[in-house]
């Protein structure tokens, strides 16, 4: 056996339909798209469209509801903050939401930053925050700090 006669399995490949390549080709001129229309054009995927019966997703009942006015809070965890304060980037004495920006621990505030607990924290830390779930408070206490929960401001 040489290179030259190398093939592949008969039924193996398929060649590709080439559309639009003349008439001899039966898919030649509109190449199976048939006459004008917005689905004869290049580029349109009419997603969700079922040909006029109602969509997928109009027959589904819809469930629960989306408050429009929540708040969205940053997360940090204790370990973040145990690594920031061993990393010298953080002063455990008195950490505020700014400080916690200004040092690259947390990207943004957004409507206020949320401490939990995920991880450990072994500096007495002095935290302000405007939220903080339970076990976070209690670790912190459990270290010796302090960690204040302030009221989100309006």
């Amino acid at each position: 056996m040489k290179l030259h006669e190398l093939r592949d399995n008969p039924g193996a490949t398929k060649t590709k339909k080439r559309v639009a390549r003349g008439p001899g080709s039966g898919k030649g001129k509109t190449a199976g798209r048939g006459i004008k229309g917005q689905k004869s054009r290049s580029g349109v995927a009419i997603n969700g469209y079922e040909g006029g019966q109602m969509p997928l997703y109009q027959r589904l009942p819809k469930r629960g509801f989306n408050k429009p006015n929540r708040k969205s809070f940053a997360v940090i965890n204790l370990s973040i903050i145990q690594k920031f304060i061993d990393a010298g980037k953080l002063d455990a004495a008195n950490i505020t939401e700014d400080s916690l920006v200004e040092s690259g621990a947390v990207r943004r505030k957004l409507d206020g930053i949320r401490v939990l607990a995920k991880g450990e924290i072994t500096a007495k830390a002095t935290i302000s925050v405007t939220g903080a779930s339970k076990s976070a408070i209690e670790a912190v206490e459990k270290a010796g700090g302090a960690l204040t929960v302030a009221a989100a401001a309006e």
